[in-house]
């Protein structure tokens, strides 16, 4: 079981530095300040899941806990929360999103599934796997870009940490993703492994609406599995190794 942390339902910080607790219970959150939301690992209190998908929906930039660390989350239609997310992670505009899904059968709208790659995505979600895999004709045209040539595919993942879980369900919808890295992070020899929320809160509170405060989440990264090549291929193991064997 979880070990327990101290009570706080709810934090507002501003997005200079310093930290105001207002206690428990409802907060009311102004223009250029985020909201903290202390969540239960397991069993996520719904109207604190409900209060970061109201953000969500209204173009919104969220911080969420997931099986590979905690993420940025944000609308398919956010585009201004996706502009935000590019420039935080200091990203060009051809750089791929992923895609979080609530089930395969999410995932099927946006991404074409061949036999393989449907026995994959069967076999190993829920859980902290990226598949590349060809996008179907409902996904917005300016995310059919690969960063890595001209083909048209998609990141898809399907996340098992319940507040991921939970956070997808009360959006009803897919959400878009990335990873809480920055190019300083990327040429750091030590790993930042994004599963510390205090970390994770010092670091990008500032920049978003609302987090998701779960405490430690299992680390980052995901294994990532190219499911657009003639046989598919784990082109980066993470955190948690997978096998296709």
């Amino acid at each position: 079981m979880p070990a327990r942390r101290r009570n706080r339902s709810a934090r507002s910080i501003r997005a200079r530095p310093g930290v105001r607790s207002t206690g428990c219970g409802a907060v009311s959150v102004t223009a250029g300040e985020a909201q903290r939301l202390s969540v239960h690992p397991t069993t996520p209190q719904a109207r604190l899941i409900e209060r970061a998908a109201q953000r969500i929906a209204g173009d919104g930039l969220a911080i969420c806990p997931t099986d590979a660390g905690y993420a940025l989350v944000w609308s398919l239609n956010g585009t201004a929360a996706e502009e935000r997310a590019r420039r935080l992670r200091q990203l060009d505009s051809r750089h791929p999103f992923t895609l979080f899904c609530r089930s395969i059968s999410d995932a099927s709208r946006f991404a074409r599934l061949d036999d393989p790659a449907f026995r994959l995505l069967r076999r190993l979600s829920p859980g902290p796997v990226t598949f590349i895999l060809p996008a179907s004709g409902q996904l917005p045209n300016r995310l059919k870009q690969s960063a890595r040539s001209k083909r048209r595919d998609i990141g898809i993942r399907i996340p098992e940490h319940p507040v991921a879980k939970a956070l997808l369900e009360a959006c009803g919808e897919v959400l878009l993703s990335t990873t809480l890295r920055s190019p300083e992070m990327d040429a750091d020899e030590a790993p930042f492994l994004g599963h510390e929320a205090d970390e994770v809160a010092d670091l990008w509170l500032h920049a978003v609406d609302v987090m998701l405060d779960a405490g430690h989440c299992a680390p980052g990264p995901t294994s990532i599995i190219d499911c657009t090549l003639p046989a598919p291929d784990v082109v980066r193991q993470g955190f948690q190794p997978v096998h296709l064997d």
